[in-house]
């Protein structure tokens, strides 16, 4: 059969800053995922889109050309309302962690399809998996039932949600167009719209740990994806959040489960607090729910009664003891005085290298590899005192994670001026 259209005009009208009409672009979303376009030329196209941008209608008839390449998820006979989080990752972000089951315990059903760690950046199921047991595949049916008895998932997107995005992804990784933003958005988005939640908070990570370096940037993926939501029928607000130094005091997978733990039962380190509260009172009203303070449900308890309900469901034991590393070195303050800077990135490099995340996507992690932080910026330090623990399974990582950290933290004699958390909001 004779296709309707060809990858070079279609390239081409984009490589000359034309707009692609609604028809070229299901084909080319839905020939490149059946194998007729083939990767050097979506590698054009993508390289177009980046250098030359999309209008608001490309990007969202994009978008539903990846949604339209696999299923779409229905939760419409669930006995509450959705509401679903994404952040575009950072360096010790185990939001996900505590922020599932509080707003459950709030009313709101949370179906949270997560990914893996790739880089520097954490992934949230490899951070549940340190709990013995937990799994991370589910079924659809069974996602439902968890949702309707515990109010919370956590697991791992179906190969059935926007195909065609899991096959652009990789193409875009090897060919220098992981930056676009048009397409970061519609990758992002194919799969939360897919999966069928009602209200979606996006938090965009801005800073040097985070994919997105400076705000006018994060502010324009930030609206994107909040218009390609909007237009699909899904309520969607974003938060911009500060990633230049670690959330929390961890970075790794044990370790973070650990922290999120803390925060479940009232403690925790306070921007943990704040991000986990702020984005669960963004959900709920996102979702229709204004009568329930997750504050509230932090204190009580009823949110770690959740968590440990959602771990048991997928397999986990809350009471196991969690995997502690082998080995420990201690990285000491240079001087005394105030700590004005300790670098997101470097932090992130540190626990990657040191065996908390991988490489290639058919990498290993290990469980209790990780960065342990004993002062954040603005505290005060003395000389010689413990500033960070590594912790890995293997001491010859200490010399590959140590070179990430020079230059990676300042000490000085006057605090710097503090960045919020929370820097900006955007709704449609």
């Amino acid at each position: 059969m004779a296709e309707p259209h060809d990858a070079v005009s279609v390239i081409a009208t984009k490589r000359d800053h034309g707009e692609l009409d609604d028809a070229s672009i299901d084909w080319v979303v839905d020939a490149y995922t059946r194998g007729v376009v083939a990767d050097e030329q979506m590698s054009a196209l993508a390289m177009a889109i980046l250098l030359n941008g999309m209008t608001r209608r490309e990007v969202a008839r994009w978008t539903a050309a990846m949604i339209a390449s696999g299923e779409r998820m229905d939760f419409s006979s669930l006995s509450r309302p959705t509401a679903d989080k994404h952040s575009t990752g950072g360096v010790g972000d185990k939001i996900t962690l505590p922020l599932a089951p509080l707003v459950a315990a709030c009313g709101v059903a949370v179906p949270q399809l997560s990914g893996r760690g790739l880089g520097h950046t954490g992934g949230t199921l490899d951070k549940l998996e340190a709990v013995p047991g937990w799994r991370a595949e589910l079924s659809n049916a069974e996602m439902l039932a968890q949702l309707e008895d515990v109010g919370a998932v956590v697991c791992a997107a179906g190969t059935g949600l926007a195909p065609a995005d899991r096959k652009l992804y990789a193409l875009r990784d090897v060919t220098g167009t992981v930056e676009a933003v048009p397409l970061i958005a519609s990758s992002i988005m194919s799969k939360k719209i897919a999966e069928g939640t009602g209200a979606l908070v996006l938090d965009v990570k801005v800073g040097t740990g985070a994919f997105m370096k400076d705000r006018a940037t994060a502010r324009e993926l930030a609206e994107t994806m909040v218009a390609l939501g909007t237009d699909a029928g899904v309520r969607t607000v974003a938060l911009l959040t500060d990633m230049s130094t670690p959330l929390g005091l961890t970075a790794g997978n044990a370790l973070e489960v650990a922290e999120s733990v803390e925060v479940l039962a009232g403690g925790g380190p306070g921007d943990v607090v704040e991000l986990t509260v702020a984005l669960a009172r963004e959900m709920l009203a996102a979702a229709g729910v204004d009568d329930a303070d997750p504050a509230d449900r932090l204190r009580d308890g009823s949110a770690m009664d959740v968590w440990r309900r959602m771990l048991a469901a997928q397999g986990g034991d809350p009471d196991a003891p969690l995997p502690t590393a082998r080995e420990t070195h201690v990285v000491t303050a240079p001087a005394t005085g105030v700590l004005t800077r300790l670098d997101a990135m470097a932090v992130g490099i540190a626990a990657w290298r040191l065996g908390a995340g991988r490489a290639r996507k058919e990498d290993r992690v290990q469980a209790a590899a990780g960065v342990r932080l004993h002062a954040k910026p603005g505290d005060r330090v003395t000389e010689g005192a413990p500033l960070l623990t590594l912790h890995t399974d293997e001491p010859e990582r200490f010399e590959r994670a140590l070179p990430a950290l020079d230059g990676g933290f300042d000490v000085g004699d006057e605090p710097a001026g503090s960045t919020p958390l929370v820097l900006d909001r955007v709704a449609d």
